[in-house]
């Protein structure tokens, strides 16, 4: 089934190395680029809408594909409730944002564009992820060590915090690293059939 994806070209829109190590184990063929793009977002929208709006806009930051090319793009959101928690900006923000984590059930919300040379193809997926009581010494100590500035909710659930934290998973663990690639496989191969 891989040998039939690729026999498109894809670019993958993001810097995240999780999203590039989870599409070259997939087995897919593609080179990576990426345009600034503006994050910002309507208030009014839910969790999942925030993800799948962020998706398109970065889909949008490209100039038009020709029918052979693929353009993936892909936001990861964490919720809390309906608080959005995005990427920390200092240790001070990342502390705040794992202390409410703390003995929680959190949402990670992943959306995903697929841009054809006449479509953008847009979804999510979403994972129920349960945290289980976090020292401060497992906070301090993870923030000093992984600095996760990078990561919508301060932490990567690949790394060893993740290992410690997390009790329970209802969903996909590759959602939460950020890309549902189970879901993409399939909506990639619906779209090529």
């Amino acid at each position: 089934m891989i040998d039939k994806l690729n026999t498109k070209k894809y670019i993958l829109g993001s810097k995240s190395p999780r999203r590039k190590s989870l599409l070259e184990e997939l087995g897919l063929k593609f080179s990576i680029e990426t345009h600034n793009t503006d994050e910002s977002y309507p208030s009014n929208l839910r969790p999942y809408e925030v993800a799948e709006y962020i998706a398109e806009q970065k889909a949008k930051a490209f100039a038009n594909p020709d029918k052979n090319t693929i353009i993936i793009t892909a936001d990861t959101i964490v919720s809390l409730g309906d608080e959005i928690l995005g990427k920390p900006i200092d240790n001070k923000d990342g502390y705040k944002m794992l202390r409410k984590l703390s003995d929680e059930s959190h949402h990670v919300t992943t959306g995903v564009c697929i841009r054809t040379i006449d479509s953008f193809h847009i979804f999510h997926s979403q994972t129920e992820v349960v945290f289980d009581v976090l020292t401060d010494e497992i906070i301090n100590k993870y923030l000093e060590i992984s600095k996760p500035y990078d990561k919508a909710g301060a932490y990567g659930i690949q790394e060893w915090f993740g290992m410690i934290a997390v009790k329970e998973i209802k969903g996909s663990f590759y959602n939460v690293m950020g890309l549902p690639i189970h879901k993409l496989y399939n909506e990639l191969n619906k779209l090529i059939s």
